[in-house]
């Protein structure tokens, strides 16, 4: 739609021409927009006439043709294109061609040599930056070949003025490679872009849509509709899309209102626009689970990870994370490295940020899934009550603020109190009261309250959060038997 996306391809034009860095990576989890991005960037592109568009090939697991998916097909394609537009490049290529006519069957590793660079020397003098575009690298069927792919284009070498734009999910086995290393190549990842401006662009998009469907009636729909289905697409352009498939459907105003209602309801978050939504999400978690891929054991340490961030009162670090799971880092990051799609990440341990990219997971992962992926509700409240106690337990000492005397504030202290043991002090009590019964937990709430209370105080006092402390010990007692007692002995 003409009006979106309009900061992010002006960042691919300017780098077309003027940056030096000969690739630039668009990462982004499956529905914000990547490949609706590249298709009006291809169209800018050929617009352009200080620009040559060289090539694209759009990978697609869902188009039906095996040869969308293989990697072997991508570079013949590329220059079969560019060839239709240089009669200098043809002349080359076909002369490569000749000499060996089963290049386009060999190895990647083999093929970009007398496809691409040494037909490019014909062009080496020409002042337009030539551009290929290569969509969807995660739907490719070999992992390898990607990977071998992936590499070529990293070293390729050629006086040419040469781009490479490639698009894809953040997939383990294309982080894996050089085109991640921000030191040599461009990089975008779709969820970094600030929320205002996302949420802007989708705005525009229902807007416009819905207006081009009005008739006679008007009336079906008001601005308080679009304001709800914006936010329901929190940022998610394929949840926007799929939405208005679903309410323009119907072909009269009345039904339009109808489905329409359903979408802004309590019962729209259970409708039939969600299931190209959870068929996304489906495949991003059954490939994470692959059974020759992933052991039970990592399975179930995905499933402990994922129900402690969609369970967290507010968001938690890799380091924090590992500390209410009782886990190391390295495990944390293991159990999430085949979901960057759905997963954010920091790229620090000690930042907060971990979260799901679209709360529509956590809906999914946690109801819709199929049984032997999805993950009971109680799991996370479960794992960190238990987390938080744990590291109470084992980190609330006297004078934590590290204060030299009684007269000192500690207000400005803070510093010295980790991520996990902040988290714990503030919502134990509530991740507690969540369970369905807390009587397991009898004996270490109990511990925890007689032994430490003054230092989990200081800690609250620390904080700023004195005024919360009552409240939450109300709260407490009313679902845990033994804190009465504690506090009385």
């Amino acid at each position: 739609m003409a009006g979106t996306r309009v900061s992010v391809l002006t960042k691919f034009i300017d780098w077309v021409n003027s940056d030096p860095i000969r690739i630039f990576w668009l990462a982004g989890m499956a529905g914000t927009g990547k490949t609706s991005i590249a298709v009006t960037l291809c169209r800018m592109l050929h617009d352009d006439p200080g620009i040559i568009l060289g090539g694209t090939f759009f990978c697609s697991l869902s188009a039906g043709s095996v040869h969308r998916t293989e990697v072997r097909c991508i570079l013949p394609t590329l220059a079969t294109s560019l060839a239709s537009l240089s009669p200098e490049f043809a002349t080359a290529l076909a002369a490569n061609l000749k000499a060996d006519p089963r290049i386009a069957h060999k190895p990647v590793s083999l093929q970009v040599d007398p496809l691409l660079v040494k037909p490019l020397v014909e062009l080496a003098s020409s002042a337009r930056p030539i551009v290929f575009v290569i969509d969807a690298l995660d739907e490719c069927s070999n992992d390898g070949e990607l990977a071998e792919l992936l590499a070529a284009i990293a070293d390729f070498e050629t006086d040419a003025k040469v781009k490479f734009i490639l698009t894809s999910r953040p997939e383990m086995h294309i982080r894996g490679t050089s085109i991640s290393d921000p030191n040599h190549n461009t990089i975008l990842q779709l969820h970094t872009i600030s929320e205002k401006e996302v949420t802007a662009d989708i705005r525009r998009y229902i807007t416009g849509t819905l207006l081009t469907t009005v008739t006679s009636d008007t009336t079906w729909f008001t601005d308080g509709d679009i304001d709800v289905l914006v936010k329901l697409s929190h940022g998610l352009f394929i949840f926007a899309s799929t939405a208005l498939l679903y309410v323009r459907a119907r072909e009269n105003a009345k039904g339009r209102r109808e489905r329409l209602c359903k979408m802004t309801s309590a019962a729209g978050a259970e409708s039939a626009a969600l299931v190209s939504l959870d068929k996304i999400y489906e495949l991003i978690v059954l490939e994470a689970a692959r059974s020759d891929a992933v052991d039970a054991d990592e399975l179930h340490a995905t499933q402990r990870v994922l129900a402690c961030i969609l369970a967290a009162r507010t968001l938690l670090s890799v380091q924090a994370l590992a500390d209410l799971l009782g886990v190391e880092i390295d495990d944390v990051r293991g159990a999430l490295e085949r979901l960057h799609s759905v997963i954010y990440m920091p790229s620090e341990d000690g930042i907060a940020g971990v979260r799901v990219l679209h709360a529509s997971f956590g809906d999914y992962i946690l109801s819709r899934a199929a049984q032997n992926i999805r993950i009971p509700a109680s799991l996370g409240d479960d794992i960190l009550a238990r987390g938080c106690l744990n590291v109470m337990a084992e980190h609330l000492h006297f004078n934590i603020a590290q204060v030299q005397n009684s007269h000192q504030g500690n207000g400005s202290t803070r510093l010295y109190i980790r991520l996990s043991l902040e988290y714990a002090c503030l919502q134990w009590v509530f991740h507690v009261s969540e369970l369905s019964t807390s009587s397991t937990l009898d004996a270490v709430i109990s511990k925890v309250i007689c032994s430490k209370f003054l230092f989990w105080l200081e800690v609250i006092s620390t904080l700023g959060q004195v005024n919360r402390a009552t409240t939450m010990l109300i709260l407490a007692s009313t679902s845990v038997s033994c804190i009465l007692g504690a506090l009385r002995r």
